[in-house]
């Protein structure tokens, strides 16, 4: 059976990817051009379709790319020759859809990557480059498309020979080959052209049949295997189902799960209809071990004389996919082979310029941009870098509001604090505290827009409660940015730091055992989400202070509107920034008809 090897077609717009693909796909079944019309005439006189259906795609893949429409999808498509299969990744060359491309070189082995000889390097060339770079891709075929558009010249070829091997190097792409093509005559794709007298390097097709891909022998690696589901049929019977992600396991080897770091020893290894005495890369299989421990979805299995790295805090490359920016303290979900947590990022290194390389300083990374983040998750998991093991280096993000994939990335180490900051027990725990002050702490959120009341409200909650002999802080926003937060502006990246910080503190004060009062504007979902996910469940409460935003303007007590609209204060929320209303708040207190007593007076009924 012939090997299976993965290309991701990639290059700018009109450079004629879809041409490419359907010479190749048509020429790779060896029918010709009496062929093709041998299959016209067959199809017309006897109504057959078979083979006419390869015809039909060479045709529409000869059709100039401008007259397809936009791609939004990655199109995948197959042909195999003697030696070996080809899954191939057709990604769209829009910018807009850069996504699409990093789908595709997550899982290939070569990257063809197309340049019209006319245009030469483009910036999405580059882009596209780095990102299968990103992706661990090691092998590049450069076809130099549309030479006969330029008279087969030789120094045209050159040039952008040239001018793509300094991005290749600036990536750490070693492997390179350069082939000067036509998709529309197929000179170049799948036989040699005599056009080209001045080129003796391989065809297209010749290379990829021959071109040395794949990761290191699976008797190399140590044995790794992400858990994907607990099987328990019966009381008798608990498996560890997943793909073996590195390495071979067979039963008696002595095995660890990670993050927990337990040891035993693999039972047996369970297929469809019966077991096996060995697995290995690439093989779904149900592991059970020789005694009953604590594995869960997300836990990875491995060697255990080679264990896996565990870390919470991590240096990664990133591609951004959303409009919305990827800002510092921002959480998102982020799912690394089958394991789901929190992630922020805590710093942006730096973004890369995708047309030479260089590293730009930047507080955030826009729409299809690449950079280099410190993450930071919820809590520690298993995982190796990239270049190690695809399988358990490789990510996205998602928001956690919409669920849409934002970004991609790829691990590159733990961060040195991560292995070496401990989280410490200690005796006296939130419990014990909350005991001494006879109450339930918990951190009550009032969000809303600027004059909305928040501030009153806190200020006679607080007093309301102190009365009561309960034990409280009040945070309120322009009191915190006089002293801890007073480094952070306006933007949204310092509103999203802003936030993340009072919301660690507040989770500090609410395990001191406080009943903790946070009053700030808090415009954004994602923050508020993020600040809930630090509590345990019931002990943080979402509280929108609502009033209308020509309400809130017409009180105006720091005149703050007025300055907004004149435009001598810039990021004023309701003005020209944002804010998103919660849309599931545990209370709601409508201060445009409400007093702030009776507000006060709801919020302690709430508590109960």
């Amino acid at each position: 059976m012939p090997s299976t090897v993965r290309l991701v077609l990639c290059g700018s717009v009109d450079d004629g990817k879809s041409t490419l693909i359907g010479r190749i796909l048509y020429d790779s079944r060896q029918v010709f051009a009496d062929e093709m019309r041998r299959v016209a005439e067959d199809s017309s006189r006897h109504g057959t379709q078979g083979d006419a259906a390869d015809l039909a795609l060479l045709m529409d893949g000869l059709e100039d790319e401008r007259q397809q429409g936009i791609t939004i999808d990655v199109a995948y498509r197959s042909f195999e020759t003697a030696r070996r299969r080809f899954v191939v990744a057709d990604a769209p060359g829009h910018e807009q859809y850069t996504r699409n491309m990093a789908t595709g070189a997550s899982t290939a082995d070569v990257a063809v990557v197309m340049a019209d000889a006319r245009k030469g390097v483009l910036p999405q060339t580059a882009r596209h480059t780095r990102i299968a770079a990103m992706f661990g891709v090691r092998q590049i075929v450069l076809a130099v498309n549309k030479m006969d558009l330029v008279g087969w010249s030789p120094e045209v070829f050159q040039a952008i020979s040239s001018a793509y091997g300094t991005v290749a190097d600036e990536t750490g792409i070693e492997n390179v080959t350069a082939i000067p093509v036509s998709a529309l005559t197929g000179d170049n794709l799948t036989r040699r052209s005599d056009k080209t007298p001045w080129y003796d390097g391989p065809t297209v097709l010749g290379h990829l049949d021959t071109v040395e891909v794949g990761e290191r022998d699976a008797e190399e690696e140590a044995f790794r295997m992400p858990v994907q589901y607990v099987n328990r049929p019966n009381p008798d019977f608990r498996g560890y189902c997943g793909r073996v992600a590195a390495g071979t396991v067979s039963p008696g080897d002595r095995v660890r799960v990670e993050p927990t770091g337990v040891e035993t020893q693999v039972a047996s290894i369970v297929v469809w209809r019966g077991t096996r005495q060995r697995a290995g890369r690439g093989d779904s299989v149900t592991l059970t071990l020789e005694r009953d421990v604590d594995v869960s979805r997300g836990d990875v299995i491995v060697d255990a004389e080679d264990p896996l790295e565990v870390a919470d805090q991590f240096q990664a490359r990133i591609v951004w996919m959303a409009d919305e920016p990827l800002t510092v303290g921002r959480s998102y979900l982020m799912k690394l082979h089958s394991c789901e947590v929190r992630a922020t990022a805590t710093r942006i290194r730096h973004s890369v310029d995708v047309r030479d390389g260089r590293r730009l300083a930047a507080a955030t990374l826009g729409l299809n941009e690449l950079g280099v983040v410190n993450l930071a998750t919820s809590r520690p998991v298993p995982f190796a870098p990239f270049d190690r093991c695809r399988a358990l280096g490789g990510f996205i993000l998602i928001d956690r509001a919409t669920n849409a994939t934002v970004g991609a990335g790829t691990f590159t180490y733990p961060l040195m604090r991560a292995s070496n900051l401990k989280w410490q027990e200690f005796d006296v725990t939130g419990e014990v505290r909350a005991g001494l002050k006879h109450q339930r702490p918990r951190c009550l959120w009032l969000t809303g827009l600027s004059a909305s009341g928040k501030s009153t409200v806190a200020n006679l909650l607080e007093k309301r409660l102190v009365s009561e002999g309960r034990h409280t802080y009040l945070l309120d926003g322009d009191n915190v940015r006089h002293g801890l937060n007073r480094d952070l502006g306006f933007t949204e990246a310092d509103r999203v730091e802003n936030i993340r910080r009072v919301a660690e503190v507040s989770r500090l004060m609410v395990d001191a055992g406080l009943i903790v009062i946070v009053s700030f504007i808090s415009p954004f979902r994602s923050e508020r989400d993020f600040a809930r996910g630090l509590f345990e469940p019931g002990d943080f409460r979402e509280i929108f202070v609502d009033a209308p935003l020509e309400v809130c303007a017409a009180r105006d007590p720091k005149g703050l509107y007025a300055k907004a609209r004149r435009g001598e204060i810039r990021n004023f929320t309701g003005v020209d920034s944002p804010y998103e209303r919660p849309e599931r708040p545990d209370l709601r207190l409508d201060t445009g008809k409400l007093s702030p007593e009776e507000c006060v007076e709801l919020v302690v009924r709430s508590l109960g």
